[in-house]
């Protein structure tokens, strides 16, 4: 088929896009471009959806008018890529299609340019096609084409410009950071780039700017923020991805508030870019609090709180390590034997004893239903802790394993309360976590946000004489349970940065290998400060209504870390390595070739 270049079209230029044409343009000309997304063929007259980013069209080429135009058209297969011009008439209103934006008019063709033909596409470009993802990853390019992916990539630019217009309105200056570094470590492994200059020494990619965005403030640039690429070497799951996109932010001279009300309206803002509304202030919870009312540090609001069941009586009539807990879903109804039995099950193996409210005391059964307000066709559990304690925060083991149990009896009975709507959108923070958590592998203290997070000024001299209990100056922004960002007030003195590390097992010889040059900045003169990072992956997924940031990721990986389109990662030539004074284990054969 004979195709043309665009500059043959001379000096036409598209007028509209294919989402663009009113009941107002009837009788205008128009030459619209895009990609051939329907078509359908009455005989003496075929009609094609042309469908660029901007939406669709329909286009009608009579026989009638230019039988040589007709023809062409009847030569066009999906996602052909087309220029076609013509007048803009108004639809019979037997034919109006309200799925459309332009579905009042259509495009009579009058001249038809084809600009490339199209392999049969590997899926359909329908919304409703169930398409298995390996697919959709190695096509990528195609799948992006489908109007889904479309919204979902447009809404991420609207959500990004929204943060930078809004952080430049409040004297941002935006900075970017580098790539390449050294490795520090913050929680995950880092991605390692060798230096062929320097064999035998690796660059890092950043977790995050953490340790920049630190020296920023002591550079004296008071508003940082950057829209920043990220890298983990970390197990994926849905969402978590081996690079991401976060929404960086640093100030100098900061009280946690004033993080508070710089974030909000951000995200106020961010929200009715995509249509939604939440209101200011977002409620707050201490971590203690999380822990006892949601058993969780990320709760989810939509699900009301369990509520601990204080008093002797309690632990004396079921002999309990701790008081139990009431945990009560609204409007389930009764429940059958085999669910129950199935929510025992799920709580027996978190540890937890789950007790049948129809074999408890009806007094005590009527005090639980009252303490956590639940009415007579709410799911209510009493849970308790038959076992000895365990762990560190022996208390916080238990909240776990209830939290655990109540998300999934949320989540299970859901056809019935509906509350689980993914646009109810509940935001809270979450305040004062723990400065420490422990590993059990390495048994050791562990910093919970990343090291340079101050601690409590009355929680100092517990560093080293309870790390347990120790809070940090850290929050969380937390929407519908998933953790949207995380920030601290920063360590901006050496002596409580050195106690920090002493109190994490470094010694001065490694705390000087690591972060040397940290530490001598906090020497001359470094302010207070402290800030956030926003996960920008997450926060477009939930506003899309999505399962998964691979769906708002323009190119992601799959769950092993795979490209599947570049077919990355893959092997090097055995010269690339040889450069770079590598040798892979297992011998060269590895390498992709030896030249």
């Amino acid at each position: 088929m004979e195709t043309v270049q665009l500059d043959f079209l001379g000096d036409l230029r598209r007028t509209h896009t294919c989402g663009e044409l009113r009941l107002s343009d009837t009788g205008k000309r128009a030459l619209l471009m895009g990609w051939v997304h329907r078509r359908r063929d009455l005989g003496g007259v075929f009609f094609i959806h042309l469908r660029d980013r901007d939406g669709v069209t329909q286009i009608v080429f009579h026989v009638d008018g230019d039988p040589a135009v007709h023809a062409r058209a009847e030569l066009l297969g999906s996602e052909y890529v087309i220029a076609v011009e013509g007048t803009v008439a108004k639809r019979d209103a037997a034919t109006i299609n309200p799925g459309l934006s332009t579905g009042e008019v259509e495009l009579v063709a009058e001249k038809l340019w084809i600009l490339n033909e199209s392999r049969t596409p590997p899926f359909p470009m329908e919304e409703t096609v169930d398409v298995k993802e390996d697919a959709r990853l190695k096509y990528r390019y195609v799948d992006l084409r489908r109007p889904h992916m479309q919204r979902n990539i447009m809404l991420r630019s609207r959500v990004s410009f929204a943060v930078r217009e809004y952080l430049y309105s409040q004297g941002f200056l935006e900075i970017e950071t580098p790539f390449m570094t050294r490795s520090t470590p913050e929680g995950a492994r880092d991605y390692l780039v060798p230096s062929r200059v320097q064999p035998g020494s690796f660059y890092a990619l950043p977790q995050s700017p953490q340790i920049f965005k630190q020296l920023l403030m002591v550079s004296g640039y008071d508003k940082y923020f950057q829209i920043v690429r990220c890298f983990r070497d970390e197990d994926l799951r849905a969402d978590r991805q081996p690079e991401f996109t976060q929404i960086d932010i640093e100030m100098a001279f900061p009280q946690q508030e004033r993080v508070y009300e710089t974030v909000e309206p951000m995200l106020q803002r961010v929200f009715q870019t995509a249509g939604f509304e939440v209101s200011t202030p977002f409620p707050r919870l201490t971590y203690a609090q999380a822990m006892r009312s949601y058993g969780i540090d990320k709760p989810d609001l939509r699900l009301p709180p369990f509520y601990v069941l204080e008093g002797e009586s309690w632990q004396l009539a079921l002999g309990l390590t701790f008081p139990p807990v009431a945990i009560h879903i609204p409007k389930c109804g009764g429940l059958s034997r085999k669910e129950r039995d199935e929510l025992k099950d799920f709580g027996t193996e978190r540890g937890l004893r789950v007790y049948d409210d129809k074999k408890l005391d009806p007094k005590l059964l009527d005090q639980a239903r009252t303490a956590a307000g639940a009415a007579e066709e709410d799911l209510l559990m009493i849970v308790g802790w038959p076992g000895p304690p365990k762990g560190h925060r022996p208390e916080e083991t238990f909240y776990q394993a209830c939290g655990q149990l109540r998300l999934f009896a949320g989540q299970k009975f859901q056809d019935r309360h509906k509350l689980l709507d993914p646009q109810n959108f509940k935001l809270l923070w979450v305040v004062d976590f723990p400065m420490f958590e422990w590993d059990e592998e390495e048994k050791r203290w562990n910093a919970a946000h990343h090291p340079f997070t101050s601690v409590h000024d009355e929680d100092l001299e517990k560093l080293t004489a309870d790390p347990a209990r120790c809070r940090a100056k850290s929050y969380d922004v937390v929407l519908n349970g998933i953790e949207l960002g995380s920030g601290s007030i920063r360590i901006h003195r050496r002596d409580v940065q050195a106690k920090v590390f002493a109190a994490l097992g470094f010694s001065d010889e490694e705390a000087r290998r690591r972060f040397g040059f940290l530490l001598e900045a906090l020497e001359y003169g470094a302010p207070p400060h402290g800030g956030i990072a926003l996960g920008l992956d997450r926060l477009v997924m939930l506003l899309a209504g999505e399962t998964s940031i691979r769906e708002v990721i323009p190119f992601p990986k799959t769950a092993r870390g795979t490209d599947l389109m570049c077919d990355a990662p893959s092997t090097v030539p055995e010269r690339q390595l040889k450069e770079l004074g590598i040798r892979l284990a297992g011998g060269e054969s590895r390498a992709a070739d030896k030249s």
